[in-house]
């Protein structure tokens, strides 16, 4: 007869705690072996496929590709969306997507000690910088690892142009009519847009990225009045026909992301990326810890992952193959000091690419992306009106 005395029901209980204790390890252990499996996009890998990123991490990786808008990305990680059941590391912009995942109980928040490269991180997100919020929830905790970012800005054929462009003005000058080309979306191009009638006094905007009704009303009824008059040739719709339209000449000034850009002039074209007066719409691209991805014990290989993504190995692939501005420190020193990964002419247009984008950064009239302003319903109900234009 077992005797149940306080001595043995401590001891019974310590026994059980810690068998379910191993037994949870255990567990944990044996779900890290499964791949993280990642949603995200295909300019986060700086290899020739997602096999070599996972080599390189040392993290078993399944590669998942993000498609849809900023909304429906949204709806797939809402709580009644299932998105962080599928994924466990996901990426999109900062700025204040990152709020509407934590509080929809979609991503956790993360240990930074356990990203070893960590310090490597740009001071612009410390606490108090103007990107410190953008990877950090409402509460001040960091939900975000920013890996990649960027102030937006035209392209331009120099060849054809005769001289280099520094005015948004370009994109609504008659002598580029048919010429012209904006993205197909309304966020940066209302912003761009807002950006360009503020600092020319052509409109009294307070915030170009996040617009009042009677502002938006004034950008956009001016944008439809250039599109009624055939100022633009399109609206690109992505990213290869973005490229397209500048290699095949269609298009001589184009809103763009840079790496559009730098492949449009790798394809021949004398494509160049400027420097607005106006400002620009500058933004980040973030990596998430999902809620079920902890739950699934992925935590360890989401770490591993960030060690490569704030790593110099990967700033200067990222600069170097796209454009986009590295999120750490030492990228100058690990270029000097992998001279057989850079050639001298690789080494110069980094050079180059990089006093641009300091150039860029430094104007007054940037303004940070944002994907939910507060008129978000007026905002896409004008777009509809644009689009039917």
């Amino acid at each position: 007869m077992l005797r149940l005395n306080r001595r043995n029901f401590v001891k019974n209980t310590s026994l059980i705690t810690l068998s379910s204790c191993l037994s949870q390890s255990l567990i944990m252990k044996a779900l890290a072996n499964n791949p993280l499996k990642v949603y995200s996009v295909n300019v986060a890998k700086v290899t020739n496929n997602w096999n070599q990123m996972s080599e390189k991490a040392n993290v078993p990786i399944d590669f998942y590709l993000k498609k849809g808008s900023s909304k429906e990305f949204l709806q797939l990680f809402s709580k009644v969306g299932g998105g962080q059941k599928l994924y466990d590391a996901i990426t999109d912009n900062g700025g204040n997507q990152e709020d509407l995942l934590f509080e929809s109980e979609s991503i956790v928040t993360l240990d930074t000690s356990r990203i070893k490269n960590w310090k490597n991180l740009i001071p612009q997100y410390n606490e108090g910088n103007f990107a410190a919020d953008t990877i950090r929830n409402k509460n001040g905790e960091i939900v975000a690892v920013p890996y990649i970012s960027n102030a937006d800005s035209l392209a331009y054929n120099k060849a054809k142009v005769g001289a280099d462009i520094d005015s948004w003005d370009a994109l609504f000058d008659s002598q580029f009519k048919g010429y012209a080309s904006l993205q197909n979306e309304p966020g940066p191009t209302l912003s761009t847009t807002a950006l360009y009638l503020k600092e020319t006094g052509k409109q009294d905007i307070i915030d170009p990225s996040d617009l009042s009704k009677s502002e938006l009303k004034g950008v956009c009824e001016f944008l439809i009045d250039k599109k009624k008059k055939g100022q633009f040739k399109t609206f690109w719709k992505n990213f290869g026909n973005g490229v397209d339209l500048l290699v095949s000449e269609q298009v001589l000034v184009s809103s763009c992301w840079e790496p559009i850009a730098v492949i449009a002039s790798k394809k021949g074209a004398d494509i160049h990326y400027g420097t607005m007066k106006e400002g620009h719409q500058t933004w980040n691209n973030v990596w998430m810890l999902t809620k079920g991805g902890k739950e699934r014990g992925q935590e360890d290989n989401f770490y591993k992952l960030m060690d490569l993504y704030l790593s110099p190995w990967f700033g200067a692939r990222t600069l170097s193959m796209l454009g986009f501005t590295p999120q750490m420190i030492g990228v100058h020193e690990y270029i000097k000091t992998n001279p057989s990964e850079f050639d001298k002419n690789k080494v110069e247009i980094i050079a180059q690419r990089l006093k641009n984008k300091a150039k860029r950064f430094a104007v007054k009239g940037n303004s940070w992306q944002n994907l939910y302003p507060q008129e978000l319903v007026s905002y896409q109900n004008w777009w509809k009106k644009i689009q039917a234009a």
